[in-house]
């Protein structure tokens, strides 16, 4: 007999990156928020799904959070940009 494993790359969705980046700071929704400048409702809104951030949004994430946009929107490495050398 055969065991097979099969390996599912689990990709995140933005809201479950933000709610684990938060959750490693150990700090809650509103504390994330005044941080952001957010309301509370917003940040769960974000995180569930409900809400599509916007741009200053991800910017905002990515400067507490100290991560890339590339990695909160799930872009791969190595991605080519256009124009980019």
């Amino acid at each position: 007999m055969i065991n097979c494993f099969l390996v599912i790359k689990m990709i995140l969705s933005f809201g479950e990156k933000i709610k684990n980046l938060r959750s490693e700071k150990n700090i809650n929704q509103t504390e994330l928020g005044k941080a952001v400048s957010m309301t509370q409702r917003k940040i769960s809104y974000i995180e569930c799904g409900k809400y599509e951030p916007s741009i200053q949004d991800i910017i905002a994430f990515c400067n507490y959070f100290k991560v890339s946009a590339d990695y909160l929107l799930n872009v791969p490495k190595g991605y080519d940009y256009p124009g980019r050398k």
